[in-house]
């Protein structure tokens, strides 16, 4: 095959693992949103996802495009904690999107890779972050905590608006260290295996969430609302099909960049990386479409940027390298680790910004 003539450094790899995540994951906070404001059933929404992954992947597989792993017990037990994680996770997100606004999850998402450092350093085998990566985490809080006080509908929200953002700050977090740790120690053999047992074990909670979210009579309610087609089919809004579409596309490509990149960085990296490019696709909204923004908003999220671009990746420990079997970001922190990791997250921003 052709692909396995190109070949790229460890450096090179990572890069475009980080640029790939980065995409997916911007754009699929603001489609999701989006698809909201059509289809207002989030676990639904969440679950067709979770689902059209899956049949792509199958279908790829039957073309024999792709490779997948099989099915097994001895792999479907670590992935299922992860899933559950996994979809609470996500559960919670679109809750917070359903009721508050994009910037009052940036809040609290920012604060995750604190969290996540210390789970990198009591569980992962990683040192303890530096005072100069302390300070970055600390840059990126403190900014993404100034943006939303910039923000009338943050402060208008009230305390009752930050439980869900609060549930998802918590889950994410231990969802991003227990996925370092089962992709390092778990032996799945091809890049489709990650994403087919996340999917997979992911949509039947998600349908769960619906019913007790009443979302299935609320869809129902809208339907007998709704003009019906001449074939007598309920129709759904177009914009909002056209919009599902398209996050399912999104999706699947977070999907495999999400497990990919993950892989190449240490958990506090790969959270890092996610706050950064969430602030960085509202900065470029900002700029572009909202003629109101204000000034210290967007200097703000220019100093979470900031925080992220002095950000270095805790080295392992020595000592614990051998017993954590850390062995696939071995090679990327080679280059990674001598000091690399800031400028991957500055160019990251910097090259995502064309991208978006």
């Amino acid at each position: 095959m052709a692909s396995n003539n190109l070949t790229f450094s460890p450096k090179t790899t990572v890069i475009i693992a980080v640029l790939s995540y980065s995409f997916c994951s911007g754009s699929l906070v603001l489609v999701n949103k989006l698809i909201l404001h059509h289809l207002p059933y989030p676990s639904l929404v969440i679950a067709f996802q979770l689902i059209s992954t899956l049949i792509f992947i199958q279908i790829a597989e039957s073309f024999h495009c792709i490779d997948v792993d099989p099915v097994r017990w001895k792999y479907v037990k670590p992935y299922l904690a992860y899933t559950v994680a996994f979809s609470l996770g996500v559960y919670c997100n679109m809750k917070s999107l359903s009721l508050s606004n994009v910037e009052t999850i940036i809040v609290f998402r920012a604060l995750a890779p604190l969290l996540v450092s210390v789970l990198d350093a009591l569980f992962l085998g990683r040192e303890w972050p530096s005072l100069k990566s302390w300070g970055s985490l600390g840059i990126i809080a403190l900014g993404a905590y100034g943006y939303a006080m910039t923000d009338a509908q943050f402060q208008a929200q009230g305390m009752s608006a930050y439980l869900w953002p609060t549930c998802y700050l918590f889950v994410i977090s231990f969802e991003m260290a227990y996925g370092k740790k089962i992709i390092t120690g778990v032996e799945l053999h091809t890049k489709s295996g990650p994403v087919m047992y996340t999917n997979m074990l992911g949509w039947p909670p998600m349908l769960g969430f619906a019913y007790l979210g009443g979302e299935y009579g609320r869809l129902m309610e809208h339907l007998e609302s709704r003009a019906i087609h001449p074939a007598g089919i309920p129709v759904l809004p177009p914009a909002g099909l056209a919009l599902l579409f398209l996050g399912c596309i999104v999706g699947t490509g977070i999907g495999y960049t999400g497990w990919w990149c993950r892989s190449k960085v240490s958990a506090a990296s790969y959270t890092l990386i996610g706050v950064v490019n969430k602030c960085l696709t509202v900065l470029v909204n900002l700029l572009i479409w909202d003629q109101h923004a204000k000034p210290e908003g967007i200097l703000c999220l220019s100093l979470c940027l900031l925080g992220g671009a002095m950000y270095d990746q805790a080295p392992m420990r020595k000592a614990g390298l051998k017993g954590h079997d850390d062995v696939v970001v071995v090679e990327a922190e080679k280059e990674v680790e001598a000091g690399e990791m800031d400028s991957l997250v500055h160019n990251s921003s910097r090259k995502d910004v064309n991208a978006t």
